[in-house]
């Protein structure tokens, strides 16, 4: 799917200001200082204090803003140029040093030439990439010896459903591009918004193995059977900020999470 990048932009792009504006994303909160992360990555991430980070996927930037303000020297990436503007606009407005650069993930080390304390990527971030040894691979460049890769994602069962979760669509396995049309948006279902995609499934074992195999050691590797975010159709919150898809209740994997570090030999 040659063109992917192109289709991927032009549908992140379209997103942004419905996103800024969502209760999803609560600007107005965020900039008085709420914080966008959750209790599963920041666990992971410990104390930030002087760490730089590279976030890859950082959409607008809002964890990335709040990985700065933790006390970390961070860099985001991103495919859409109209997320980045925001995320610098957003930076501004924080008061925060955020560093931001439009890119696509596997075309970084052209772009960026830095070695980092961590890694991090967070939610709905892989499916948009075919390749996951060239990015295991990206990682494994931008890490200093012994440094940290967190990851916090959607489990990619979710994934093998339909939108209403009636039934299994779609391959476990990373069989082929899935190039489809959507209307709205995760952040707000009724937006007028029409957008077309290409994405790709990918199994945990694909997840893992090209992680181990770039060199990268996996430490910590946990499930979780919520979503911290409401993002998929007909959720249910049975805590406060966990939500759950009711028919499924927590017999099923919604997010994972991993801390690995680079192997220093």
């Amino acid at each position: 799917m040659e063109n992917y990048l192109e289709i991927n932009k032009n549908s992140w792009n379209a997103k942004v200001d419905t996103h800024v504006k969502s209760d999803f994303y609560f600007v107005d909160e965020f900039l008085k200082g709420r914080t966008s992360l959750n209790s599963i990555e920041l666990e992971l991430l410990g104390d930030l204090k002087d760490k730089t980070i590279l976030h890859l996927q950082c959409h607008f930037g809002q964890d990335s803003i709040s990985l700065s303000r933790l006390g970390a020297k961070v860099t985001g990436i991103d495919l859409s140029d109209k997320a980045i503007e925001t995320a610098r606009d957003l930076a501004k407005k924080a008061e925060m040093d955020t560093e931001f650069i439009c890119t696509d993930v596997y075309n970084l080390p052209d772009v960026l030439d830095q070695k980092f304390d961590i890694v991090f990527t967070s939610y709905g971030t892989i499916g948009w990439l075919p390749d996951l040894n060239k990015w295991a691979k990206i990682i494994n460049h931008f890490l200093k010896p012994d440094g940290k890769f967190i990851m916090a994602e959607f489990h990619p069962m979710v994934w093998m459903f339909d939108d209403d979760f009636e039934g299994v669509k779609y391959n476990y396995f990373n069989e082929k591009p899935i190039v489809e049309t959507y209307e709205g948006t995760y952040a707000d279902q009724s937006a007028d918004i029409v957008q077309d995609y290409v994405m790709w499934n990918h199994p945990l074992s694909d997840i893992l193995q090209n992680l181990i195999e770039n060199n990268i050691q996996i430490k910590k590797f946990k499930e979780f059977d919520w979503s911290p975010y409401p993002c998929f159709k007909h959720v249910e919150e049975f805590e406060k900020g966990k939500w759950r898809i009711p028919q499924f209740g927590n017999k099923i994997p919604l997010v994972f999470a991993i801390d690995a570090q680079k192997k220093s030999s």
